[in-house]
């Protein structure tokens, strides 16, 4: 039995990232979207970590499991249940939920929320909640089973339940090509 499980949600066909490459594949700083993500979370040393995947097979780091959602489709909800569905089978008290799309989010973030205590937690930047997002076993029934809300409605609809975490890093998430252009350019204006 583990206590706690960390998944990245890597499943959605990133159809706002108008390139002739997958969003998850784009890179910063000599390493794509996805693979930033996953080692982040690999590297918090918290417990097994899954990549759920759909539209799309990136490349990814050691340390990881895939699992596959055969339903990407019919919106990111799918993708969280299948990352419950996964740490329920490994008999896990909680599962980590963070996105492929966010590779700011470091090893510390996943580790401070998965130390909380309550039934759900989720990470903030600066006042801003972001991913990842922590759900015990108790709220798992809560979460919804399709639609573009993952974790967001729960947290909405339960505000008693959530604690906010303060986390280092950001919660940015790369949706366009301008986005990425953005980061680039941040990345390399502050280049020795």
């Amino acid at each position: 039995m583990t206590d706690v499980v960390l998944a990245v949600l890597a499943a959605g066909a990133g159809r706002r990232f108008a390139a002739t490459h997958h969003k998850l594949d784009a890179v910063v700083d000599g390493r794509s979207l996805v693979w930033r993500a996953v080692s982040a979370a690999v590297a918090s040393d918290v417990g097994p970590v899954a990549v759920v995947v759909g539209a799309h097979r990136p490349e990814l780091p050691d340390g990881a499991v895939v699992v596959e959602n055969e339903r990407w489709e019919e919106g990111q909800a799918t993708s969280v249940r299948a990352a419950i569905d996964w740490a329920d089978r490994l008999g896990a008290d909680a599962v980590v939920v963070g996105l492929g799309d966010q590779p700011f989010v470091p090893p510390a973030a996943w580790r401070l929320v998965a130390r909380s205590t309550s039934p759900i937690a989720v990470a903030t930047y600066g006042g801003q909640r972001r991913n990842p997002v922590r759900l015990a076993r108790e709220v798992w029934p809560l979460v919804p089973t399709e639609g573009d809300e993952g974790a967001r409605s729960v947290l909405g609809a339960h505000p008693d339940l959530v604690e906010e975490v303060i986390c280092p890093g950001s919660g940015a998430d790369i949706d366009t090509v301008e986005d990425l252009a953005s980061w680039q350019n941040r990345s390399s204006t502050n280049s020795p």
